[in-house]
């Protein structure tokens, strides 16, 4: 039963649904991959990078929203489920336990990378079938690309050189 019905031709709507899902996923599992460490981070950058993880937590969550809502536009049923999300996340993770601080930026630059990879790949997907997906998953990207980059300075070695 379709409640929207979209303004996209078939073949377009499904190409575009398929982005729209799966970039919903990869930004729920990468706020689940930020709070899971957000509670368990340990070690002596523990305050500043606990703060920046709720930095990426609110942006996955706000951009998974819209995402969401885009799909549900277009006529396509959002799927967050946390089944969904068990079953289809693909994204590097984190491990049981506590997380020393080092592992933790380590985590999320890879994860953050992860996501970016896949993002670009949809845009590339998406830019004939649906422009307007494809502008939102572009700020999505540069969104990312700016937590990640936060996160990789935070383990760039000293320049034990200078005096």
């Amino acid at each position: 039963m379709a409640v929207v019905k979209s303004t996209l031709p078939e073949e377009a709507l499904g190409v575009t649904g398929t982005a729209l899902q799966d970039t919903l996923v990869d930004l729920l599992g990468l706020s689940l991959v930020g709070k899971q460490a957000h509670w368990n981070i340990v070690g002596p950058r523990f305050r500043s990078i606990h703060l920046q993880l709720d930095e990426v937590v609110a942006t996955a969550r706000a951009h998974s929203d819209t995402v969401a809502e885009r799909a549900a536009a277009l006529g396509v049923s959002p799927d967050g489920r946390p089944e969904t999300i068990a079953a289809t996340f693909a994204l590097p993770g984190t491990k049981d336990g506590w997380l020393r601080d080092t592992e933790v930026v380590e985590l999320m630059v890879s994860s953050l990378e992860a996501a970016i990879g896949r993002l670009r790949e949809r845009i590339e997907v998406t830019e004939k079938a649906d422009p307007v997906t494809q502008d939102l998953l572009i700020g999505i990207t540069a969104d990312l690309e700016k937590q990640r980059w936060m996160f990789e300075a935070e383990n760039h070695p000293r320049d034990t050189s200078a005096g």
